[in-house]
């Protein structure tokens, strides 16, 4: 029976001996006194000048930070009070809490998620030891545990003051990304600068995102480049935002400020499984299922040879006409992102047509080939829309290795064993029709749209060749006609979609209107589909 005191149980003797008592304010224990003071200290992060100044450059806390990304009060940090032992350069005499990053689990729309955030306040937010250690320990838990990893990285880089030891940090960062890859989805988020080796850890992850006007990624700064080559840059030219989605291909997300960034982050994560053991998110949508796609019948009628955006095909097709695009700025003639068709998460890879149009080349090929191989490794089907003239010609794509590269996309979608829907709307020509998920690559429903033209190369470059000396032969102001009259000819004899259906390379020709209902169709068949085994990992041609 437990103890109960003297004024527990003193009982008044009537109502009229009632008196309030004043109530007893037990004195706070003194470990629990140093404890809530050690956790202060140290969930304040750097001095007050230092948080001053990382507002002044628009840019938020780690701790903020964490606090847009997670749900509110779901947050449970590890190594909180994680201190560096160094002792050279009075590192150890700052007594630095957390060794200036922020790790642990919380909650994004309600599912789990692992998640670091580096404080620039403290140290410039530079890896050491013990940073890294901390960032370790999460990824082992992060992967144990079957859950993402979003990193948030704002540091100057490696821990000077640490020497090796910090070098040797970035290492077991390095090796954790490469073990946890294609087990759990890892995201990186870069809010601020991050240099030298420090960027190797994002290259590995799955996902990197920038803001624009605080985010720099480079393996050497300015001033190194201007040493060694004599060339004058400025950082963002250099390694911003931009210059990475556009030009690199190293950024696939640009918001405009740090809270769009974290709005971006949770919208990804809305498509991911949290492991590879594990199917996508599904949801409830209000979207018909046998919703009319009347654009793809004006394609049909469309000069093969017009322009357009193929994100207006993606969107009609789309549950609620949500299409999130991945490397927007990057390879335009190839555009990527998730979409949902009956409620289910699709990877979307397509050919864009307004831009270069829709060939395939060397930046394409690599965009596509990753992202197959990330929705291969998640359980994600696959829908491929075809519209492609053939690969890129010119002198700088051979010596650039467009052989190389380009067998990147054939031997990821070979390697893909996902559900694989295709639907060829407009051209698929040559090497490049084999590419795009076709049939002999294991596409598992291959379909067309009426007006589709399939073939070695088009009608046009077809008689070129085929009928070279009659083309030749015939006058001026018959040339024209002739031309078309073969090259239609070619065309529905060679070029016929239900030339290609006859032969079993198309499984079939689809009326336009319905292809969303035919789509989501073909995907819930699909839903339980075995997944082969391939014996082990292959290796991509890089």
């Amino acid at each position: 029976m437990p103890d109960l005191n003297e004024d527990a149980i003193r009982t008044p003797q009537n109502s009229a001996d009632k008196k309030p008592h004043p109530k007893k304010i037990r004195p706070v224990s003194e470990s629990i006194t140093k404890y809530r003071t050690l956790r202060s200290q140290a969930e304040a992060g750097g001095p007050p000048e230092r948080i001053e100044a990382q507002k002044k450059r628009g840019k938020l806390t780690a701790r903020e930070r964490i606090a847009y990304l997670l749900d509110e009060g779901s947050f449970q940090e590890v190594g909180l009070l994680v201190q560096s032992r160094c002792t050279d350069f009075g590192i150890k005499d700052k007594g630095i809490q957390g060794d200036g990053v922020v790790t642990g689990f919380g909650k994004v729309n309600g599912r789990p998620v692992a998640v670091f955030s580096q404080d620039f306040t403290q140290l410039g937010g530079s890896l050491g030891l013990a940073h890294a250690r901390k960032i370790a320990s999460m990824m082992d838990m992060a992967r144990d545990a079957g859950v993402p990893v979003v990193g948030i990285l704002d540091s100057g880089g490696a821990r000077i003051q640490e020497g090796v030891d910090s070098l040797d940090g970035y290492g077991e960062i390095f090796y954790r990304n490469t073990q946890a890859s294609g087990k759990i989805p890892q995201i990186s988020v870069i809010v601020g600068p991050c240099a030298g080796g420090a960027v190797y850890s994002p290259a590995l992850t799955d996902f990197v995102f920038m803001v624009k006007g605080i985010s720099n990624m480079f393996v050497t700064g300015p001033e190194v480049v201007k040493a060694a080559t004599g060339e004058e840059v400025d950082f963002e030219t250099l390694g911003g935002s931009h210059t990475h989605a556009s030009k690199s291909g190293v950024c696939h997300f640009v918001a405009n400020s740090e809270p769009d960034c974290f709005r971006q982050v949770k919208e990804l994560l809305s498509f991911l499984p949290c492991n590879s053991s594990e199917p996508a998110p599904a949801i409830e949508t209000k979207d018909s299922h046998d919703r009319k796609v009347p654009l793809l019948e004006k394609l049909c009628e469309m000069d093969p040879r017009k322009p357009y955006r193929v994100h207006h095909i993606v969107w009609w097709l789309a549950d609620d006409h949500k299409f999130m695009e991945v490397h927007h700025d990057y390879a335009k003639n190839i555009v990527i992102g998730f979409i949902r068709l009956g409620g289910q998460v699709v990877g979307v890879i397509a050919n864009n047509p307004s831009h270069m149009a829709g060939a395939l080349d060397i930046n394409a090929s690599d965009k596509a080939a990753r992202f197959i191989r990330f929705l291969n490794c998640f359980n994600i089907p696959i829908l491929t829309l075809v519209d492609v003239p053939g690969y890129w010609p010119g002198v700088a794509q051979e010596h650039g290795g467009i052989i190389r590269h380009g067998a990147k996309l054939l031997y990821a979608y070979s390697e893909a064993t996902v559900p694989k829907v295709s639907l060829v709307l407009r051209k698929a020509y040559g090497g490049a029709y084999i590419a795009m998920s076709s049939k002999y690559l294991r596409g598992d429903f291959n379909f067309s749209l009426p007006s589709a033209e399939i073939a070695v190369m088009g009608p046009r470059g077809a008689i070129e060749i085929l009928y070279s000396r009659q083309i030749k032969e015939a006058k001026d102001e018959e040339r024209d006609e002739l031309k078309a009259r073969l090259a239609k000819e070619y065309s529905d004899k060679f070029a016929s979609p239900y030339q290609t259906a006859s032969t079993g390379s198309i499984d079939e020709v689809i009326e336009p209107a319905s292809a969303r209902a035919t789509l989501i169709d073909a995907f819930q068949l699909l839903r339980n589909k075995k997944r082969r085994d391939s014996g082990g990992p292959g290796n991509i041609p890089l």
